[in-house]
């Protein structure tokens, strides 16, 4: 640059000496043109003898600024968000050099700090200044949150227009490799869920109405502190796009493993009951059991306070199942002619009653089954069985059995039949009976597997350690109760449902104690999934609980 600024100084030293010497001559002319005047007329103004004008001579200075202090200045404005300063600064800047800038600090979400050094400035030994470039390497570093410093190095590259030291901005002074067209994006993962997870280790579905399960399981597990149920800390990576090209992570977060726990729920059955509920206008509840091992695959519960697992009601007519494995345990088969009358006198006690005095003449047991015949069960059950034996037949169901899920629960009870009135209510499902939906689920997958299994939500060691003992159906009984909850779905008091092919149950309704509208219910299963369908109030188990049932299961 010596040689640059002599240069410039000769060059304005030679350009007042010519000035100098001009205007001596002009002004010589002037008066050669005056004493001609005097002497005689003068040529005419625009003939030969006319006096040109002098060149104009532009005086040339150096360029405002330097590279540094231009370069300190944008690095400034940088770092405080300026970005309206900075593109003032800038050599014909693009129309969205401002919204670049923007998306980048969006993606990043820290504040920068900038450490230029020392510039490189190159020339062509002229005076006129119109090529001069300037190179200000500088280290960009961010404290980034959730990954803590990072640091990259990029150049500003500076030239001089108009006299002016500018910044000639591409791309690159953001990032060293980021090209026309390309961007600089934070991609975010969903966080892991923390707590209770399926048995797939996804998180429950949305809106599964089984929150009340989850937040009592997150306590039980992290011994009453409680675990939050939906994770905290997300995966993500800050991320290179260029046009044409594989994106390239600059950062990414991996957060630590989540706090996560295992249930025996699956996802797609509980998604399946949750939704089958979605519509129901009363209190309901849908729980599903693998019917092989006793593994809860689903509880959709809007009873609240977790009453699908906690509060009991009378079972009605699904107990009619339990009756009738002790039938079939003393003798009588699916095929043995019953009678179906409207209603049933018990020697020396009460009359009882078929629903809505339905008389269906002889039938046999599984069609009495499967059209719910009160008065043919109380008869077989006064004639056939006593207190003992129905009390005994409901314990091999798990009525009065200590269960552990995982988070507690209760399956069902009766008490001993104090006289044959008594014992006729309980046969179907009134009188001192009642149960939980989690029990008479139990039920349904007693039948369809031929063993009952203690019901689980968790697979942990002290679970296991609580759990009673798996109880072996009678030969045949189960059997012939596969038959029976067949004609229920086939012929029975379930036909015409909408049930898929294949599926076995049975419908119940019960009376509620408070003298509020009937209970419904339906238990049933199909492959290796049992469950019950609860409805509070809902009316008739053909009318309110099958056709959930059947939703659910078409959604599978």
């Amino acid at each position: 640059m010596r040689n640059r600024a002599l240069l410039a100084l000769i060059t304005v030293a030679a350009t007042i000496f010519v000035s100098g010497v001009v205007g001596l001559i002009v002004s010589g002319g002037q008066n050669s043109t005056a004493t001609q005047s005097q002497a005689g007329p003068s040529a005419p103004a625009d003939g030969p003898a006319a006096a040109e004008s002098p060149p104009t001579l532009e005086l040339l200075t150096e360029p405002d600024g330097s590279p540094r202090e231009i370069a300190d200045a944008y690095l400034r404005a940088w770092s405080r968000g300026d970005f309206e300063a900075m593109r003032e600064m800038v050599d014909d800047p693009p129309g969205d050099f401002v919204a670049r800038h923007r998306d980048v600090e969006d993606a990043l979400l820290s504040s920068a700090r900038f450490t230029p050094e020392a510039p490189v400035t190159r020339g062509d030994d002229t005076a006129t200044f119109a090529d001069d470039t300037a190179e200000v390497p500088f280290t960009q570093e961010r404290a980034v949150p959730g990954y803590g410093t990072w640091t990259v190095r990029s150049t500003l590259r500076l030239a001089v227009r108009d006299l002016t030291w500018k910044v000639v901005w591409t791309p690159a002074v953001v990032h060293p490799d980021l090209a026309e067209g390309g961007q600089i994006v934070r991609v975010t993962s969903p966080a892991p869920p923390q707590g209770p997870v399926t048995r797939e280790g996804r998180p429950f579905p949305k809106d599964s109405w089984a929150g009340d399960y989850l937040t009592r399981l997150s306590s039980v597990i992290s011994g009453g502190a409680g675990l939050p149920t939906e994770g905290t800390d997300a995966a993500w990576a800050i991320r290179l796009e260029n046009p044409g090209q594989p994106a390239r992570p600059l950062i990414e977060h991996r957060p630590k493993p989540a706090k996560q726990f295992k249930t025996t729920v699956e996802w797609a059955t509980q998604a399946a009951a949750a939704r089958a509920l979605d519509e129901v206008g009363h209190p309901a509840a849908l729980v599903a059991v693998r019917p092989s091992t006793g593994e809860i695959l689903a509880v959709a519960d809007r009873l609240g306070e977790r009453g699908a697992f906690e509060h009991k009601y009378a079972p009605g007519s699904t107990f009619k199942t339990i009756t009738a494995a002790a039938l079939l345990e003393a003798g009588v088969t699916p095929d043995t002619l019953v009678e179906c009358p409207a209603a049933y006198q018990i020697p020396g006690y009460r009359s009882i009653p078929n629903y809505q005095g339905e008389d269906h003449g002889t039938v046999t047991l599984r069609q009495a089954y499967a059209l719910s015949c009160n008065t043919s069960f109380v008869r077989l059950t006064i004639e056939r069985l006593n207190g003992d034996v129905l009390v005994e037949q409901a314990r091999r169901f798990g009525f009065g059995v200590p269960i552990e899920t995982g988070i507690g629960g209760t399956c069902g009870s009766l008490s001993h039949p104090e006289n044959p009135d008594s014992l006729a209510e309980d046969s179907f499902g009134q009188g001192t009976v009642e149960a939980t939906p989690l029990c008479m689920a139990l039920v349904a997958a007693a039948v369809r597997s031929g063993e009952w299994h203690p019901p689980r939500l968790v697979d942990t060691p002290e679970v296991a350690a609580a759990q009673p003992e798996t109880v072996a159906l009678q030969p045949g009984v189960a059997d012939g109760l596969r038959t029976m909850m067949s004609a229920v779905v086939t012929e029975g008091t379930a036909a015409g449902d909408g049930l898929p092919e294949g599926t076995a149950g049975k419908t119940g309704t019960a009376e509620d104690w408070q003298g509020g509208p009937d209970h419904a219910w339906f238990i049933g299963y199909r492959g290796d999934v049992a469950f019950a369908v609860f409805v509070e109030h809902g009316g008739t188990g053909a009318s309110a609980a099958a056709p959930i049932a059947a939703r659910f299961l078409r959604a599978l």
